[in-house]
């Protein structure tokens, strides 16, 4: 259990600095992060302690929780730069959107008039 808790950890360290390589706009930091979340997790896969039959311990859990929800606020945070992109794209060219996200609050957030 204390390689998954180690690789937990590491991909905490990554989901934080992927939130801040997006608060820069750092597009080499950003898609490093990616990387670094890709091998992760198959690291993780391997090491196969989420199969079904296997248990975790609670600090492996609430790594899991922690790491989840920064993925999330991460997630939301790209959402809302792409919607903002989409927005001032559509201002310069005066065209409308071809395509909507449909109801998610999240497009109308990142909206500036």
């Amino acid at each position: 259990m204390s390689l998954v808790r180690e690789n937990l950890r590491q991909m905490i360290a990554v989901l934080q600095a992927e939130r801040q390589a997006l608060a820069g706009l750092d597009l080499d930091a950003i898609i490093g992060c990616a990387n670094d979340k890709v091998a992760l997790c198959g690291t993780l896969d391997a090491a196969g302690p989420f199969a079904e039959g296997h248990s975790i311990d609670e600090e492996c859990r609430g790594l899991l929780d922690a790491a989840r929800r920064m993925n999330e606020v991460n997630r939301q945070v790209r959402n809302l730069i792409a919607a903002n992109v989409s927005a001032r794209l559509d201002a310069l060219t005066g065209s409308p959107t071809l395509y909507r996200a449909g109801g998610s609050p999240y497009t109308q957030i990142g909206v500036r008039a």
